[in-house]
């Protein structure tokens, strides 16, 4: 019986944020010259600004990203599960999601406590989104449930980084 390797699945992000998926679009995330691969380490202060992503996706088709950290407020309790911290829509295939719409400003990983995964996935869309609402709240967030109010179908490429909280500075 084969053992299932797959970062998505070890990292649980398979199952507390996405339901099983075909990878079809290539998707690589940056913060300043560090890059995301699944289950990496990422400070706080290196994720104040929104990261650079770039995918493959189809020319002519348009794509949602959603970033959101299933372990608000802390791991071990997450009383807070989603919270979304950035949402972008109608970004043109083969570009960079800046080209996109803005739904939900970005917002830079601040965990309080225990180590978060802050998870990326992107939906390829059926049609331009036209009108969407930001969410009322950034907790309780549910990608799946966004993805079918929206009817975005499966993701199509997904990746996640972890990160805590950094100790103060202390200056002497």
């Amino acid at each position: 019986m084969a053992v299932s390797v797959d970062p998505l699945v070890v990292g649980r992000v398979i199952g507390d944020v996405v339901d099983m998926f075909v990878l079809t679009v290539n998707m690589s995330v940056y913060f300043g010259s560090k890059h995301v691969t699944n289950g990496c380490d990422i400070k706080p202060s290196l994720a104040v600004s929104p990261p650079t992503v770039t995918f493959s996706g189809h020319p002519g088709e348009l794509y949602t990203l959603v970033m959101t950290d299933p372990d608000a407020p802390s791991p071990s309790e997450p009383s807070m599960r989603e919270w979304v911290h950035w949402i972008l829509a109608d970004i043109p295939g083969g570009t960079n999601p800046i080209r996109g719409k803005e739904i939900l400003p970005y917002v830079g990983p601040r965990p309080p406590v225990g180590i978060h995964r802050y998870i990326l996935v992107l939906f390829q869309q059926k049609a331009p989104m036209g009108l969407v609402e930001q969410p009322p709240t950034r907790a309780h967030f549910n990608t799946r449930y966004f993805a079918a109010q929206l009817d975005l179908g499966p993701p199509v490429s997904t990746v996640y980084f972890n990160a805590q909280k950094e100790p103060a500075n202390r200056r002497r």
